[in-house]
């Protein structure tokens, strides 16, 4: 069996690939100073990165979940993502509201693919 663990820390890795499927820690906004629209559209290029290291990519999404800090930010939030899933199957997601480990992060995505 193998598993493979990407830029680990103390706390946690990264990524971590095992039997095909890539599992990434909480992805954040690069910059959450930032308003929802522009915190997703990071969070979702963090993942593009982040995918793109194991040898993925969104068309291989299994499963999202978005955590975002308040269901007030909903609809703007899933412009970003509708845009972001438009040429591609979308995978099973959720969206729930979170307090977030930070008061200025907004969106915070958990995310399961295939490689």
């Amino acid at each position: 069996m193998s598993i493979q663990h990407f830029e680990s820390k103390a706390r946690m890795s990264r990524a971590v690939v095992h039997n095909n499927t890539v599992y990434l820690c909480g992805q954040v906004a690069k910059d959450t100073t930032q308003g929802i629209a522009d915190q997703t559209r990071t969070t979702i290029e963090k993942v593009e990165e982040l995918l793109a290291t194991v040898g993925s990519d969104k068309s291989k999404l299994l499963s999202v979940t978005i955590y975002v800090r308040t269901m007030d930010d909903f609809a703007e939030m899933n412009k970003v993502w509708d845009a972001w899933v438009a040429d591609v199957t979308p995978p099973a997601r959720a969206c729930v509201q979170a307090h977030m480990a930070r008061e200025e992060i907004l969106v915070e995505m958990s995310v399961t693919a295939a490689v």
